[in-house]
């Protein structure tokens, strides 16, 4: 017997319709690149190997996805089952993160015709990082649909596969866990293969995968909050905020760690005086910095953790630290020689945008139509 059902209600809304638009713009612009090229619609120069569609929708938008990656810790790795509730909306949000993501990869190529050769060894450089966050993100999308996929042969009743499928999911469950640890990481190596190009900042050198791994479980378990909350209000479900109070310890605990690596480096090398420079760089640290420190006075409060708004702004806000810190050490803090500046075009904006906007449309077509949600939570939509 199931313990998952489709909340139903009608899929075509106003919301799903304004998001189908906003995706249908995004296809307009990228028929344009891919006939075109990446200068007819970015603003990508010789200085700046990357814009908004690596930085947001890779970097930043696979934190987002970190989801599936932290529960499958808390679940299976520490065996926290009173959370498994919240394991497959997690999974859906994070498949369709990693795959869009991996599609921002492809857009954002210059010669996108040859990304095949990723995956082939004549063609391979083992010395590049970039080589082993492709591999990655494609081997964990690959993962994610396969734990997903007892979601699917559910709705269409297959029983017999499913039940095959479940015998062997612990296996891609643990590589589901090893390779996140791995891509998250490199983005970390990657800043470090940038070296003077990145500012003293953001440039924490060995410590730098650490702080990438740290910042990805910090927003995974922040978008669990975020994603559950949106569907109590959103799609009429029942609060998770019981579960969601569970993760304060592992959040604060998270937080406060990286505050205390991250401040610590600054010192130890003596480049937090960079903060109070008062430039565009100091400025983004600061509110950077008051991003992380708002949620931990917040969480930390008997007062107001046990609320669930007051948790949803912790959420939220820890999402915003996250993914202010990974702009600011890839555009912000990246500077690649006098001369170059970048500033993303209209058109890029419009096709990340878009890229949301079709995880978002997904979402809410799996939801309603297949049993991701759990049933004791279910109420009509």
């Amino acid at each position: 017997m199931s313990h998952h059902q489709p909340i139903g209600g009608r899929l075509f809304t106003a919301p799903f319709l304004f998001l189908g638009i906003l995706a249908v713009i995004a296809l307009v612009l990228l028929v344009d690149r891919f006939a075109n090229g990446l200068a007819a619609v970015t603003n990508l120069n010789d200085g700046y190997p990357w814009g908004i569609w690596v930085v947001y929708d890779i970097v930043v938008g696979t934190g987002f996805a970190c989801g599936g990656y932290v529960l499958a810790l808390t679940v299976y790795i520490a065996n926290k089952g009173k959370y498994h509730p919240l394991v497959r909306p997690a999974l859906l949000a994070s498949l369709f993160g990693y795959s869009l993501g991996g599609l921002g990869a492809v857009i954002d190529m210059g010669r996108y015709w040859n990304f095949y050769q990723m995956f082939n060894p004549a063609q391979m450089n083992l010395n590049s990082v970039m080589l082993e966050v492709g591999l990655c993100v494609s081997a964990y999308s690959l993962v994610l649909f396969i734990e997903f996929l007892p979601v699917i042969l559910e709705k269409f009743r297959a029983d017999v596969w499913r039940a095959r499928l479940e015998k062997v999911l612990f296996i891609f469950i643990a590589i589901g866990v090893l390779l996140p640890t791995m891509h998250q990481s490199s983005l970390g190596s990657l800043l470090i293969a940038m070296g003077h190009k990145v500012d003293p900042l953001w440039q924490a050198q060995q410590l730098m995968p650490l702080l990438a791994i740290m910042t990805a479980m910090l927003m995974g378990f922040c978008i669990v909050i975020f994603e559950g909350s949106m569907a109590a209000v959103g799609l009429r479900q029942p609060s998770e905020t019981h579960l969601h109070r569970g993760l304060i310890k592992v959040i604060v605990g998270l937080v406060a760690a990286y505050l205390v690596i991250r401040f610590g480096d600054l010192i130890r090398r003596g480049a937090l005086g960079g903060a109070f420079e008062g430039d565009l760089q100091g400025n983004m640290f600061l509110l950077e910095t008051a991003l992380f420190v708002v949620p931990l006075l917040i969480l930390g409060s008997s007062r107001f953790n046990r609320q669930g708004r007051f948790l949803l702004i912790a959420a939220v806000s820890l999402l915003l630290a996250g993914a202010t810190y990974r702009f600011n050490a890839f555009l912000v803090g990246f500077d690649p020689g006098a001369g170059y500046v970048y500033f993303p075009s209209a058109a890029e904006l419009m096709v990340s945008i878009g890229i949301v906007a079709i995880e978002i449309m997904g979402y809410l077509f799996f939801v309603k139509l297949f049993p991701v949600m759990p049933k004791h939570q279910q109420a009509h939509a």
